[in-house]
């Protein structure tokens, strides 16, 4: 029988394993980081190009060489016409046409062999996505939460699993917003609901997981 992190001392701190954890990157998709589609966020495109994605990659590896499940998701219709976008997509105007470009995850970070890919249209996951239905066939309690953006689907993704009974953890290093004063407030205010960690840090978790 597999030991699952939830059978040991209520915690969230402590080793990780293999069987039970998976990394989640959250909406790192062409349209996010697509400056013309947006309004002026330098700090932004500077942190997510410049930290978040190249630590999120280092945590793709080696999620990948510790067999730790990976799943992304990515902001995009399921109709053509849009109607099963969330009321607070439509009235932001949130409109990412199914099969699209803008839905795809960049090419740095692309999904390598049957890695989930969910598509959805509300902030957290949870709400539009049958994720929490998936990670619990698969024996997932643990969920590493990297991507975009600090203070929204990255903010509601974490309390949401934590209120689901998940041990939630958010590699804080790989996650941007809008501008870093929001990135550090958002970070703040959700930490009562998982672990935080530096990707140097969750890299040397994995290395060690059971």
């Amino acid at each position: 029988m597999v030991e699952r992190s939830a059978d040991r001392q209520l915690t969230r701190q402590g080793s990780l394993l293999a069987a039970g954890t998976a990394l989640l990157v959250i909406d790192a998709q062409n349209w996010v980081l697509a400056a013309d589609r947006h309004q002026p966020r330098p700090e932004f495109y500077e942190d997510a190009h410049g930290i978040a994605v190249p630590n999120i990659r280092r945590l793709l590896q080696r999620s990948r060489q510790a067999g730790l499940e990976v799943v992304f998701t990515v902001i995009e219709n399921l109709t053509a016409d849009g109607r099963d976008r969330s009321l607070d997509y439509k009235l932001s105007d949130f409109f990412i046409a199914k099969g699209s470009t803008e839905a795809r995850v960049i090419k740095e970070l692309r999904p390598e062999g049957d890695e989930i890919v969910l598509p959805k249209t509300s902030s957290s996951l949870f709400n539009s996505t049958n994720f929490d239905y998936l990670m619990r066939n698969i024996g997932i309690d643990t969920i590493i939460a990297a991507g975009f953006l600090t203070d929204q689907c990255v903010d509601h993704t974490i309390r949401d699993g934590a209120d689901r009974g998940y041990r939630m953890i958010c590699a804080t290093d790989a996650c941007a917003t809008d501008t870093r004063a929001r990135h550090r407030a958002a970070l703040n205010a959700f930490k009562g609901y998982c672990r935080m960690e530096m990707t140097e840090d969750l890299l040397a978790l994995i290395d060690a997981v059971g």
